[in-house]
């Protein structure tokens, strides 16, 4: 086994938590947890079997298990890792992770999600979960994303989605979009439509009206500043544009009016989880005017639209 498909989208269920000590009495371990995924964060060389498909583990390597898959684990001596066995639910659409992978850049934040869940597991369940979570997100961020019914995007379609994200509040133009991609302004153009059906302006306005829509019915934001937030803030144009996606102007969406969904973007998310951390694990280290817009396509990058 090299892959292992998970489903991420709800909260996983911890059974234990723990380091793990092996290789003291024997150098081999050979085993199986019918109903448990396991996740190791490593600080040791060992040799690992999955299935049947061979493994090496080394420092800074963290493998996801799934559940019924037989283990065998040949140590090099007195070997320890952190581990969480956890039940994950079967919500959303699964992604698949690597059975065993390099932590590289990620090894000190994700040896601290994991270091931290360790210290609030027992006494802090839900703690321990939500670093666990993140962890987990962090561990299938470590590849391109391999949803079991998506491709990956082309990393100028992610870096684009990931401006885009960042920049919600604001002007933005095509052409600083692709500047940060590092492509032209048509080659994204047609990356970012092959990707996700949509243009770079079609799906600005759809993220921005949804957070919109998010503002007016979970916050008293006043209008003004919900527009603003959004990158919208002549109040026209604003509610011009609820009006499009809605059906409805931003008081009556705020009214729970307005029952068309804001047309939905495509594209992964980007979210990463918290910062860093030291552990006691031996080889793993520290346990402007809204709507200024470029039009995609048939006119100059960055001239302003109604977004």
């Amino acid at each position: 086994m090299d892959t292992a498909l998970a489903h991420l989208d709800e909260p996983p269920g911890l059974a234990a938590v723990g380091i793990g000590v092996h290789g003291c009495v024997g150098r081999t371990d050979v085993f199986s947890l019918p109903h448990l995924w396991q996740l190791h964060l490593y600080g040791y060389e060992a040799d690992l079997t999955v299935d049947g498909t061979a493994h090496a583990i080394r420092p800074g390597r963290v493998s996801l298990v799934p559940p019924g898959s037989t283990v065998r684990y040949r140590y090099r001596g007195r070997s320890e890792h952190l581990y969480v066995h956890l039940r994950l639910g079967a919500a959303g659409s699964p992604v698949g992770v690597p059975v065993i992978q390099d932590a590289g850049d990620e090894l000190a934040p994700l040896a601290a999600q994991l270091n931290s869940a360790l210290a609030a597991w027992p006494h802090a369940p839900a703690r321990a979960t939500a670093e666990v979570w993140a962890a987990l997100w962090r561990v299938a961020q470590l590849a391109p994303p391999r949803a079991a019914d998506a491709v990956a995007p082309h990393p100028a379609v992610a870096t684009a989605l990931a401006v885009i994200e960042a920049r919600l509040a604001g002007p933005l133009s095509v052409a600083e979009v692709a500047k940060a991609a590092g492509v032209s302004h048509n080659h994204l153009t047609r990356l970012f439509r092959a990707a996700t059906g949509s243009t770079v302006v079609g799906y600005l306005r759809a993220r921005r009206m949804e957070r919109a829509r998010h503002f007016l019915r979970a916050t008293t934001l006043s209008i003004p500043a919900v527009a603003a937030s959004v990158g919208i803030p002549d109040l026209q144009a604003f509610n011009k544009a609820c009006r499009r996606e809605f059906g409805a102007s931003p008081r009556a969406v705020r009214n729970g009016l307005g029952g068309r969904e804001p047309r939905p973007p495509l594209g992964p998310p980007t979210g990463r989880g918290p910062a860093a951390g030291p552990t006691g694990l031996r080889g793993v280290p520290g346990s402007q005017p809204g709507g200024q817009f470029g039009g995609d396509g048939g006119g100059a990058a960055g001239r302003a639209v109604d977004p």
